[in-house]
């Protein structure tokens, strides 16, 4: 069952009921966290507060490489995520989140952006394959 992250109702310090003086509003319900993990591109869409639509990966397979020393961003195919300061959980099953490092075809690199809530990974090369 969806838990909702406010409490509007609840009890008084007395241990009296307090009335929630209104409903709650879908934006509210807490829901499960979309992990993005190394596979083949899957996009999940969802409807947010104001109409607006989030994009997230539940699997990716690209990401946008910048080199700082080229200045230069290049597509390059995600082999596998080595480190997640995040989580170690996360690293042992390879979630791609920000300030996770992966390895990709042009060498290891810093995440960036927020895949599960962007629905891009932007990351900044680290060193080079040579």
């Amino acid at each position: 069952m969806r838990k909702s992250i406010e409490n509007l109702a609840g009890r008084k310090l007395t241990g009296g009921r307090k009335l929630a003086n209104r409903i709650r509003r879908k934006s509210e319900i807490d829901r499960y966290p979309n992990e993005a993990t190394v596979g083949t591109t899957d996009i999940v869409t969802r409807r947010v507060r104001g109409a607006n639509v989030k994009a997230a990966f539940k699997t990716v397979e690209f990401a946008n490489v910048m080199d700082p020393e080229a200045k230069k961003a290049t597509k390059s195919k995600i082999l596998n995520v080595t480190k997640n300061p995040a989580n170690r959980d996360y690293e042992r099953r390879g979630v791609v989140s920000k300030g996770a490092i992966i390895e990709t075809e042009a060498g290891s690199a810093l995440v960036t952006s927020r895949p599960g809530q962007n629905g891009v990974v932007n990351a900044v090369l680290i060193k080079a394959k040579q």
